[in-house]
């Protein structure tokens, strides 16, 4: 990682002053070996130079005021003596040359040549994964990608060895450093001692004491020092052994499984940069996380730069045709994405869960990583395994208060509409965070209930799908409208707002991360068919009708904003637990770039739906008018014949009466005339009349 390279640079800073130094000390003690005449001098120059190491700025040794005293204690006694040491020539070559000889020119050598070791294993394991990167995903030669996994394993295993051994160096050149500059002053001590023998005016009791404390330290500092060589050697061993698996890259993931509750995250990524039109490269980068922000940083530079904001991001994995293992991080605006390839699938998934963590501001949290794990596991658990729509809707849908769905000012959801209303409501209020998330769509065949017979037109459909009633008619062929398009399904979840665009990107946002993380990839196609009455999602291979979607209970469609491949309406349903409860549904779909185009045609759809509502209504008016006016002419005409019928009544009546009056003159008469005959006849002739009678 670049904090590992640029601790190893300060090391390397440390180990280029302290080379700077023993050679400046080299040479000093090298003229108290080569001129006799220039011993003074030179001792003085040595002496000055102890005196000035307090003044060195080692950046791993700068607090070392024992070592700096001592340095100064030597420097005066050196100095008394300058003048008393031009006889000692054999003595100084055995005890103070060798010493600083073998650490300049076997350790510090050492210190060089692994530098060089390191840097060229780098270089190649460099190299090497490039060359991986570059495999391709369809045109996969078996021997190709066998010697470039070999490479990389053989690249990857030199430089992690050169490294540790580099390092351990480079450790034991701080002990080395101090058994360097005592050894051969103990030395230069031990001959003086021995030429004045022990009784020199210069070298009293008390410099002997100083010389056996010295001399003594030094051997704890040697046993120390081996100690330390031991337990890195013992180490190196270790990690060997462990990180072998690791040298491959790609490990196997049930070994080594992902952390998908990682706030953080660093890591070396390949970068798609656009150089044309249809052409694109790819730049290996450093990237890492710091808060809410997505960093990159080249090798050599001193600090990271912003790539992205990625609070409230989407990201989802893609598919590129010669990579493997990409994502793609688009902004919560939408007007910036980029397309990253990872080296392994676990890397490759910890990317994906890391960004998605972040985007929902869970690294601003006490314990991120507790309440990643704790929302992860709410994500898994709101995946429904249901086999149906209604059955998610009516057993998993969040019990919340019921609200009168507002008025509409615009039957259009294009980009364009305002969404001034839901300004002041959070995200949660938009989309419920425990709301289920359908992935797949089911096959009808599922969705019917047992024992219910099916209709020879409708035996491929959902039967009574989303609280449609069953003895509606069925829909016309002849429809005005009829446009197909190509989509994939992607999921859908319960909203609580319909009323602005915001609810169907949020929709997509959470659809897509719970796809990344839980790896659901897989999206069914099918065929979407708009009409002036509803729009049908149609089985490609089987013309089966899979779901139909009432067009006036479409109450909200759009597009993503930078993303014009991903398409969404809003589909407002009564039913469920509570029969009078309207309930939202978003359903988000992905096309071939033809998200506005599907947006124009259901707007089209319900503009011709509203104007031949409107003209039905008219002809209702219109027809209603006309049988107001008939009954009413039948009303008239009803009273004109009533009129007439009495008119003819008084007539007959009138008729009838003078019919009587002449019926009674004559019954007078013939009366008249039989009573006279009957006087005439006696009374037999009566009797006989009467038994004629």
């Amino acid at each position: 990682s670049l904090q590992t390279r640029s601790l190893l640079g300060v090391f390397e800073e440390d180990a280029a002053a302290i080379s700077n130094y023993i050679n400046q000390l080299f040479q000093a003690m090298h003229r108290i070996y080569d001129a006799q005449n220039e011993l003074s001098a030179a001792t003085h120059l040595t002496s000055k130079l102890l005196k000035e190491y307090e003044k060195q700025r080692f950046p791993l040794g700068g607090d070392d005021e024992v070592m700096t005293s001592t340095l100064q204690q030597f420097a005066k006694v050196i100095d008394e003596l300058s003048s008393c040491h031009a006889v000692l020539s054999t003595q100084l070559a055995d005890a103070m040359m060798f010493p600083i000889t073998q650490f300049k020119e076997r350790d510090l050598k050492e210190i060089l040549t692994l530098k060089e070791v390191f840097q060229i294993a780098s270089n190649d394991h460099d190299a090497a994964i490039t060359r991986y990167s570059r495999l391709s995903k369809r045109k996969e030669n078996e021997k190709i990608k066998a010697e470039v996994t070999e490479d990389v394993y053989t690249s990857r295993k030199k430089q992690h060895q050169t490294m540790m051994h580099y390092f351990c160096a480079l450790n034991t050149l701080q002990y080395k450093k101090k058994i360097s500059l005592l050894e051969p002053l103990l030395g230069y001590m031990q001959a003086q001692i021995s030429f004045f023998k022990m009784g020199s005016e210069n070298l009293t009791e008390q410099l002997e004491e100083f010389l056996t404390n010295i001399g003594t330290s030094v051997q704890n500092v040697r046993r120390e020092m081996d100690c330390e060589v031991e337990n890195m050697q013992q180490t190196i061993e270790d990690l060997e052994v462990a990180s072998d698996p690791l040298y491959l890259p790609d490990p196997d993931p049930t070994k080594f499984p992902a952390h998908r509750n990682l706030t953080r995250k660093a890591g070396y990524l390949n970068a798609r940069n656009k150089t044309g039109l249809v052409s694109s490269s790819w730049e290996r980068q450093f990237y890492f996380t710091q808060g809410g922000n997505l960093m990159s940083q080249a090798r050599g530079d001193v600090a990271g730069g912003l790539v992205m904001d990625i609070d409230n991001c989407s990201v989802m994995a893609v598919d590129c045709e010669d990579r493997r293992y990409c994502f793609q991080i688009t902004s919560f605006d939408g007007k910036k994405s980029s397309i990253l390839q990872a080296e392994s699938k676990k890397d490759y998934e910890e990317w994906i869960c890391t960004i998605n963590n972040i985007s929902k501001q869970i690294y601003l949290s006490e314990n991120p990583e507790e309440i990643a794990a704790r929302v992860n596991q709410s994500a898994l658990e709101a995946v429904t395994p249901s086999p149906s729509f209604q059955q998610r809707h009516e057993s998993l849908r969040p019990t919340v208060q019921s609200r009168p769905p507002a008025a509409r000012t615009s039957s259009s959801g294009s980009l364009g509409s305002d969404s001034a209303a839901l300004s002041a409501l959070s995200l949660d209020s938009l989309v419920a965070p425990d709301t289920p998330i359908q992935f797949d769509i089911i096959s009808p065949v599922s969705e019917d209930l047992p024992g219910q017979a099916k209709s020879s037109g409708q035996s491929g459909r959902r039967t009574n799908p989303f609280g449609e009633s069953g003895g509606s008619k069925p829909e016309t062929e002849d429809s005005i409208l009829h446009q197909l398009f190509i989509v994939r399904f992607l999921g859908s979840m319960e909203v609580r707002c319909d009323e602005s665009p915001d609810v169907v990107y949020e929709t997509m946002r959470q659809i897509l991360a719970a796809r990344a993380i839980h790896n659901v990839f897989r999206m069914t196609e099918s065929h979407l068919l708009v009409t002036c009455d509803c729009l049908k999602l149609i089985d490609p291979q089987t013309q089966v009708t899979r779901l139909r979607f009432p067009l006036p209970n479409v109450v909200l469609y759009a597009t993503h904003q930078e993303n014009k491949r991903l398409f969404g309406f809003v589909l407002r349903t009564s039913g469920g637990r509570v029969e009078s409860r309207q309930t939202s549904i978003c359903y988000i779909f992905e096309s071939n770039n033809e998200g506005e185009k599907i947006c124009d045609s259901v707007g089209l759809a319900k503009q011709i739906a509203l104007h031949a509502e409107l003209d039905r209504k008219a002809s209702e008016k219109q027809k209603e008018i006309d049988r107001v006016k008939e009954k009413q002419q039948k009303e008239l005409n009803k009273q004109k014949q009533i009129e007439k019928d009495l008119e003819e009544q008084s007539r007959l009546i009138a008729a009838s009466s003078r019919s009587n009056q002449s019926s009674t003159e004559g019954q007078f008469v013939v009366l008249s005339s039989s009573q006279s005959e009957d006087s005439d006849l006696g009374e037999d002739g009566k009797k006989k009349r009467e038994s004629e009678a």
